[in-house]
């Protein structure tokens, strides 16, 4: 039985983690795949669930420092023990929001006790130096003497309390051969701290051997473990913000819903509710779950999934969906999707699948991380051994402790996760729902987007946008003659004229003798006169003179003309279209602005077609196409050597959809085809196409960034650290400034992430 699942990882901080774990959990019998995403620290395992388990991995894990645990994503707040609200505010990073605040208050305790050391430390590393260069007398011999006996028992509490994950780091290497992050720092600073112990213990019989052995580096351990701890306290801090748009589409979910019992309304948590359960929805309340309205009506604020801000009404029949908010009346309505099955569950389950997944460009990343530990602990050990043959211990251990403190893979790692997590969320916001990284990242290279007319372009059903009355009834009359009429017919044309009547109050009356004239129209008397209404082939059988120019003129533009008339002349026509949505004029210009050239296909005649596409700007309209005639202009564009997004419907149009580099649905209400393309438009709102993929380029320049940087820093800083300029330019770079340098590259990385929740899309 395969499995693939999602879980929570504890005691992993770095790139060099995630390669340690995926090669080891790969090495397991009956595992077929595995993918550790540093960045929201969760592993995505696809096992045989008949030869393994999550406890014989653990048992594999548990050696290394890791365990791994359920994603809590599927748990009850009631399984993780923790309130509603508690639960409510989970992130999806590495454990619920609860464990992770108190490990940043941990952490925060500990950077508090170690900041004033450390600040000791640097003011006597200053003096030292001051005296040096003669800028400063010698520190006074009673003052030299308390610092000689308080550094190193301020260094054994920073080493052995604060700096104890690194201590395990260097142990667990020492154990399994295995090497992270802590690991590198571990085994740096407990080198000059043992150094700098049997230099101070032994002092006396060490001096008269080697007589320039007598510099200790305690502040260098208590110093390079302050900084790195105040790096991973802010990088957590950080990255607890990453996770925003979970935390905030959670917050969106009702606690409890109120069902109707046996006639009696009954509170009951949301997990209790089923199918079928009749629940009551109150002023301000948010909808529990999915379903439709039987009783009352009201006006329920979608924005959640449509971001519209204006209230819609909602009536007997419509779709309610879970999330969304009820503004004024009262209303029951019917369970029809409850749990996982809810809108509101689906879009919070593929944010998280998003944020969890790798980008290709990560493959760099995650390749070099895996090797990158082991070399530099290579690098440092021959950095020392080059130093001991010149002739310079002191300098070699500087230059050890240096090179392996600057070169934690930290920033490396997490410059693409902490990017996706933050565009993926960012998206999420603007109801855009996008699938995976992969997808967000090809989107950054489209520049051809192939739209559907129907439905993307236009509001995809029909509506009466045309007015012309020549006889003697006022407007809402006539309207009310051609609805009365229409309310006996079941053509989509006729429900566009009847929902624009009741929109606008118009009464719609009975009617007598009502006839059904067959490709024609039909007829009934509506207040004692005989009416037709049809199309001009029933105007031609009564035998009336009609001037058709103005029909003309419409039916190029791809709109439908509905006649009204009584036996003895013409009264008007209201024309019936697939009205253009406000935001495409403005969508196709935002497009042009990005450089990308916007195709409109169609199954509409060319006229009509040609007409929609220059309203709206398109660079070329194909009309009279089938759903395959749409797959082979996408095929045909690849081919010419476009990267082509196709925007549709997420039904009729799959075929193109796959076939598009990247496949862009528009999901309107609750029958959003989440499932079906690569990125999910709530609403069918098709100015987020433009902001899509600004959104995508934005992302993938931050990433672009973080990979810059990370590389750059570890290419200059590690020759710097081993002393590589010393010879030409006297430079050799104390391990205090590599380890302030090492924790402010993950902390830049990280907030150079979060500026992307700033960028206007």
């Amino acid at each position: 039985m395969n499995n693939s699942q999602s879980y929570k990882v504890k005691g992993m901080h770095c790139a060099s983690c995630a390669s340690i774990i995926e090669r080891t959990v790969k090495k397991v019998e009956g595992v077929m795949s595995v993918e550790v995403n540093p960045g929201t620290e969760k592993a995505k395992i696809s096992f045989d669930g008949g030869k393994v388990t999550p406890e014989i991995l653990n048992d594999k894990l548990a050696p290394l420092g890791y365990t791994i645990y359920s994603d809590s994503h599927n748990m009850s707040a009631s399984d993780m023990g923790m309130s509603e609200s508690e639960h409510a505010g989970h992130l999806g990073l590495t454990q619920s929001k609860s464990e992770k605040l108190t490990e940043l208050k941990d952490m925060k305790v500990k950077v508090l006790t170690a900041i004033p050391l450390a600040v000791i430390s640097l003011f006597i590393m200053a003096w030292d130096i001051g005296a040096q260069l003669n800028m400063l007398g010698a520190m006074p011999l009673v003052w030299e003497e308390f610092f000689h006996h308080l550094l190193p028992i301020m260094a054994t509490y920073i080493l052995f309390v604060v700096g104890k994950p690194y201590l395990l780091g260097f142990y667990r290497f020492l154990k399994t051969g295995e090497a992270n992050m802590d690991t590198l720092i571990g085994l740096g600073t407990s080198v000059a701290f043992l150094y700098s112990f049997i230099v101070s213990a032994f002092e006396e019989t060490l001096l008269k051997d080697f007589p320039n052995i007598g510099a200790t580096y305690f502040d260098v351990t208590i110093i390079v473990i302050t900084f790195i701890a105040i790096g991973k306290y802010l990088e957590t801090r950080s990255k607890l913000k990453t996770g925003d748009a979970i935390e905030k589409l959670l917050n969106l979910q009702a606690k409890t819903a109120f069902v109707i019992f046996a006639g009696e309304e009954k509170e009951i948590p949301i997990s209790e509710v089923v199918h079928k359960d009749i629940i009551v929805v109150k002023p301000g309340s948010k909808i529990p779950v999915d379903g439709i309205l039987v009783n009352g009506s009201s006006y329920v604020d979608e924005s959640m999934v449509t971001g519209e801000p204006m209230p819609v009404l909602k009536k007997v029949g419509d779709i309610v969906v879970a999330g969304t908010i009820n503004t004024n009346g009262t209303f029951n309505f019917q369970a029809t999707k409850v749990g996982g099955e809810t809108l509101l569950a689906q879009i919070i389950k593929m944010v998280e699948d998003a944020q969890n997944s790798r980008a290709p460009i990560q493959a760099l990343a995650d390749k070099i991380s895996s090797i990158f530990v082991p070399a530099v602990l290579v690098i440092a050990f021959i950095t020392l051994i080059v130093w001991i043959f010149f002739g310079n211990l002191s300098f070699g251990l500087i230059s050890f402790v240096g090179v392996l403190v600057i070169a934690c893979p930290c920033a490396l790692g997490l410059a693409t996760p902490t990017a996706i997590i933050v565009g993926v969320g960012k998206g999420a916001k603007e109801g855009i729902l996008i699938k995976d990284a992969a997808t967000l990242e090809k989107l950054h290279k489209v520049d051809t987007l192939v739209v559907d007319k129907t439905g993307t372009i236009t509001l995809g059903k029909p509506t009466l946008s045309d007015i012309v009355n020549n006889g003697d009834l006022t407007q809402d009359a006539f309207i009310s003659v051609i609805a009365s009429l229409e309310s006996k017919s079941e053509h989509p044309i006729a429900h566009a004229i009847i929902n624009y009547a009741k929109e606008k109050n118009i009464v719609i009356n009975n009617i007598a003798n009502f006839e059904n004239i067959e490709g024609k129209g039909i007829s009934g008397v509506v207040n004692g006169l005989e009416y037709f209404v049809g199309n001009v082939k029933l105007v031609n059988d009564l035998g009336l003179k009609f001037d058709t120019i103005q029909i003309e003129e419409f039916t190029m533009q791809g709109k439908t003309p509905v006649i009204l008339a009584i036996k003895e002349k013409v009264l008007g026509f209201v024309m019936v279209s697939d009205v253009v949505k406000e935001e495409s004029k403005k969508m196709v210009a935002d497009l042009h602005k990005l450089g990308i050239k916007v195709v409109m296909l169609t199954g509409d005649d060319e006229k009509a077609a040609k007409y929609i596409g220059d309203l709206v700007g398109v660079d070329e309209v194909v009309a009279n196409v089938m759903p395959k005639d749409k797959l082979d202009k996408i095929k045909e564009l690849q081919t010419s050597g476009c990267i082509v997004a196709m925007a549709g419907d997420g039904v009729n149009d799959a075929p193109a959809l796959a076939q598009a580099d990247v496949g862009i649905a528009m999901g309107t209400g609750t029958d959003v085809a989440i499932e079906s393309a690569g990125i999910t438009l709530l609403g069918g709102d098709v100015s987020k196409l433009a902001k899509a993929i600004k959104l995508s380029k934005i992302t993938m320049r931050g990433i672009k960034q973080n990979l810059f940087w990370a590389f750059i820093y570890n290419i200059v800083g590690i020759p710097l650290a081993a002393g590589l300029f010393y010879p030409i330019f006297g430079w050799l770079l104390s391990p205090v400034f590599a380890g302030f340098a090492m924790a402010m590259s993950s902390v830049s990385v990280v907030s150079n992430s979060l500026r992307i929740k700033q960028k206007k899309l």
